[in-house]
């Protein structure tokens, strides 16, 4: 059985990050231009940007990739742990790639006093299905402001 390893997103990576984000764009109907991918791209590797990416690699091919970030939790005083985005090829859906990336990032949030949290679109019940066997669906409704 191939196993899923689970390591930081690096330079190296940007030809397949490009292909599986655009595919994660296109899933929720978002046509991100290059110089969004760009600076995107820049970011995740930007040391101390705020934001960090994941990729899950099989046979030494990147099947995944998840970008996260902590910020100071105010109920707790810890840290809180957001999961941005998560994108598995759909030719793997099922070999555990999406279950690594989020235990990746779970075990980085561990004992910093905050949890691990993401949304996804209501209809996206594949996901779904995945998100109900590794963590607690919550009853908080997301709202958003763009100017």
């Amino acid at each position: 059985m191939t196993e899923t390893t689970v390591r930081p997103l690096a330079a190296a990576d940007e030809a397949r990050w490009r292909e599986l984000f655009h595919a994660y764009g296109v899933f929720y109907e978002t046509d991100f231009p290059d110089e969004v991918l760009d600076r995107v791209f820049a970011l995740l590797l930007e040391e101390g940007s705020g934001i960090d990416g994941l990729v899950a690699e099989r046979d030494g091919w990147v099947v995944g990739i998840a970008h996260y970030r902590s910020h100071p939790d105010t109920f707790t005083g810890g840290r809180d742990w957001y999961l941005d985005d998560l994108f598995v090829d759909p030719a793997v859906r099922g070999s555990g790639a999406g279950r690594a990336l989020i235990e990746a990032i779970a075990e980085k949030s561990a004992g910093t006093g905050g949890s691990l949290r993401w949304i996804t679109a209501d209809d996206n019940t594949t996901a779904q299905a995945l998100y109900d066997r590794v963590a607690t669906r919550t009853r908080w409704v997301t709202y958003e402001v763009r100017r």
